[in-house]
């Protein structure tokens, strides 16, 4: 911290805060030691908000005190007169205070791992595992590897969904085709145009069979890696891009999913031929 934040700090002498509290926010934040003057006086405004809510609790201002986790929760919780984004806020400069002044009660978190989207396959290699189907050595093997392939790509299907799709779940309808999902979440799921025709052939093969074969709906051989890059990056990027989901993204300033799920999270899902059109399957003429 240099000299002239150094000297901000020690004049800081608001009126609207005890002097008590002041004092200690100073105190805190000169050992916090911001790397600027913008910076220093948000932490003594954190600080102070603080100080002041432990004056009102009758708590003693002493910073191993003050800036326990416990207070800083309660203040986070409880202090009036703040908007719910001036605490989250000021929680984070406090707790930033904390970590510097009293690392004793703010060991730092554990880092645990975090599961980063798979890269989605591009066009040439989904091409690739189709005619890795369409090689195998008999005809219901070639329908079997050709509807795993579209139901993952073209369809985002995963799982018990995928293990569960009968032929005669693969329907053209509202413009489109439509895979009636049975499992957990049961929904119509528009397939991508690009994939119509095989995943039609392989529904046809299987009749009221399973698309992916076999006969038991929770065996678990189906649903590897390739599916689950297939559906979870491939199917979600496709759909993303076709939707403009990037584009909204950055002009809107949001980088984070919650804030989507927020979004959305009071809005009506379209129609099923408005969803066909939306979301890409849009049959060809």
């Amino acid at each position: 911290m240099d000299a002239e934040v150094a000297a901000y700090i020690g004049r800081w002498r608001p009126v609207s805060v005890p002097p008590e509290a002041a004092a200690l926010a100073r105190l805190v934040t000169q050992r916090a030691a911001p790397s600027g003057r913008k910076r220093a006086n948000a932490l003594l405004h954190a600080a102070a908000r603080l100080a002041e809510f432990a004056v009102s609790l009758g708590v003693e201002l002493a910073p191993e005190v003050v800036f326990h986790p416990s207070v800083i929760e309660r203040f986070a919780r409880a202090a009036p007169g703040l908007s719910d984004p001036a605490r989250r806020t000021l929680r984070t400069s406090q707790r930033f205070i904390a970590r510097r002044v009293v690392p004793q009660l703010h060991p730092l978190d554990a880092v645990l791992p975090r599961e980063r989207a798979k890269r989605p396959y591009r066009a040439a290699e989904i091409a690739g595992y189709l005619a890795l189907a369409d090689a195998q050595p008999t005809a219901a093997r070639r329908a079997r590897a050709a509807g795993l392939v579209c139901l993952g790509a073209g369809a985002g299907l995963i799982r018990g969904d995928l293990r569960q799709v009968r032929g005669a779940d693969v329907i053209a309808r509202s413009g489109g085709v439509i895979v009636a999902v049975r499992g957990a979440r049961p929904r119509a799921v528009p397939v991508l145009a690009c994939y119509h025709g095989p995943l039609l052939a392989a529904a046809a093969s299987a009749g009221e069979g399973l698309v992916t074969g076999g006969t038991d709906t929770g065996r678990k051989n189906v649903t590897a890696r390739l599916n689950s890059s297939l559906a979870g990056a491939t199917w979600l990027a496709d759909v993303a891009e076709q939707l403009g989901l990037p584009t909204f993204m950055h002009a809107a300033g949001i980088a984070c999913s919650q804030r989507l799920g927020d979004l959305v999270a009071g809005l009506e899902p379209a129609d099923e031929a408005e969803a066909v059109r939306l979301l890409g399957g849009t049959r060809r003429r």
